[in-house]
């Protein structure tokens, strides 16, 4: 990777590649997930530390055998599922089918068939068409580097039988490692039967040894979920142009244009319509909500019906009420506006709570903090606030109140009020302007 950041933390989908392998390992309901580190093991023991995680150090690279060794005293299961920090896109169906063939008598082997398995351990079979062993591709013969069928490393195989053929390993070999491949030979030596599964798609099983690598897997698992999404009704302006970087949840009709960044939890109901070039993390999107080009919604909830953008930012907290609008270069940040309320442009409303049907006048804001702490701005239904005001906070606008443009406001408002507070302007006759100093 030529980086400081370990291999297994670089990320795909905006989740690092061993997060996603924990990830599908957790939606299994293991006993445990014991994870083997070595290089930076600092590194990824502070980023996905977790109370279901057990890390366990590897303080010689001598193979994978080796490095499933340090783990098996840890290991109380009666079954152990081997999965690779690098190979992200696996998918928890594939191993729930692998998972189920194995029994006392049989183990389960993931293999994968290419035109060109290269780099990939070959799967050696009997005349019967049963495995008998896996050969690693720098011990190849030219024979055995034909078969296309290759290991993925990825195996099932009961507790037991394992720790006896883990004490039996050699690294009598090419790269002088113990090898975990070879317990395949051990296990068909004992009797056992070797049952293999394959992925229904061969990328589940790629994993990232450069940056070219990590990209396919990138724009791979993008098109995978731009799939599921369309499956589930929703309509992708072109899914080479879209991005998946947590759990989304959809309903149906919904339209997501291009350089759409989905983050988070993020939450978008029936017929909802996302503009080109929003990001949109942690939100929630009700039924009929629209947000329009270039907008970045972070922390929000959009009620039915209601709009947001072009070019708005609502910040952790923002709340739009059924049918409520929130136009362009306006911010939001904890504030709740009402049902039908609107700030049309060039606003910014933090620590506010917005009655129902009020409007917002360009150019306001809400003066929240003094350097020190936040004070909420209140405004009942039907408030009509000029252009160019700034509330300044605490501050108590009731139903039905005005306040006039171009005002500071610094008292409360009662219903039905007109508020004026700004300088009373002066015309000054023969006023003359000034005037350029010409250079010498």
């Amino acid at each position: 990777m030529r980086s400081a950041l370990p291999k297994v933390l670089h990320p795909v989908a905006g989740n690092s590649m061993l997060g996603h392998v924990i990830h599908s390992a957790r939606k299994l309901h293991p006993t445990g997930i014991h994870v083997v580190i070595g290089h930076g093991a600092e590194q990824v023991r502070d980023r996905l530390a977790a109370d279901d995680l057990n890390f366990v150090m590897q303080d010689q690279q001598l193979g994978t055998g080796h490095a499933v060794a340090q783990a098996l005293p840890a290991i109380s299961a009666e079954t152990v599922l081997i999965l690779y920090g690098d190979v992200p896109l696996i998918e928890v169906e594939t191993l729930q089918r692998l998972l189920a063939k194995v029994n006392d008598q049989q183990l389960g082997l993931l293999t994968v068939t290419l035109q060109d398995p290269t780099g990939y351990g070959r799967i050696v079979r009997d005349g019967s068409g049963q495995v008998a062993a896996i050969v690693e591709h720098k011990d190849a013969n030219e024979v055995q580097k034909a078969i296309k069928e290759g290991n993925t490393g990825i195996l099932a195989v009961p507790a037991s039988r394992l720790a006896v053929w883990l004490g039996r390993l050699s690294n009598n070999n090419a790269q002088g490692e113990y090898y975990l491949t070879d317990v395949i030979a051990m296990a068909v030596a004992d009797g056992l039967v070797v049952a293999t599964e394959q992925p229904q798609d061969p990328m589940e099983v790629q994993g990232a040894n450069d940056r070219r690598q990590l990209a396919e897997l990138e724009r791979h698992y993008q098109l995978r979920e731009g799939r599921r999404l369309m499956a589930q009704g929703v309509t992708l302006r072109d899914p080479a142009r879209f991005d998946v970087r947590g759990e989304v949840t959809v309903g149906r009709d919904v339209l997501i244009d291009v350089n759409v960044i989905l983050e988070g939890t993020v939450v978008i109901e029936d017929d909802v319509q996302i503009g080109p070039n929003c990001v949109i993390k942690n939100s929630t999107l009700r039924k009929g909500a629209v947000v329009k080009a270039n907008s970045h919604l972070e922390g929000a909830i959009l009620g039915e019906g209601s709009d947001a953008g072009p070019f708005a930012r609502l910040r952790p907290g923002s709340v739009l009420e059924a049918r409520a609008h929130v136009g362009n270069f306006v911010e939001l940040k904890n504030a709740h506006l009402g049902e039908g309320a609107k700030a049309g442009h060039l606003s910014y409303l933090g620590d506010a709570e917005i009655g129902a049907r009020t409007n917002i006048g360009a150019g306001t804001i809400t003066c929240n903090y003094d350097g020190a702490n936040k004070f909420r701005t209140v405004m009942g239904e039907d408030v009509f606030i000029g252009s160019n005001n700034s509330l300044v906070a605490p501050v108590d606008i009731s139903s039905g109140a005005t306040t006039a443009a171009g005002s500071t406001i610094t008292q409360s408002v009662e219903a039905g009020q007109l508020a004026v507070a700004r300088a009373r302007q002066r015309n000054i006759d023969g006023w003359k302007r000034p005037e350029k100093i010409k250079k010498s």
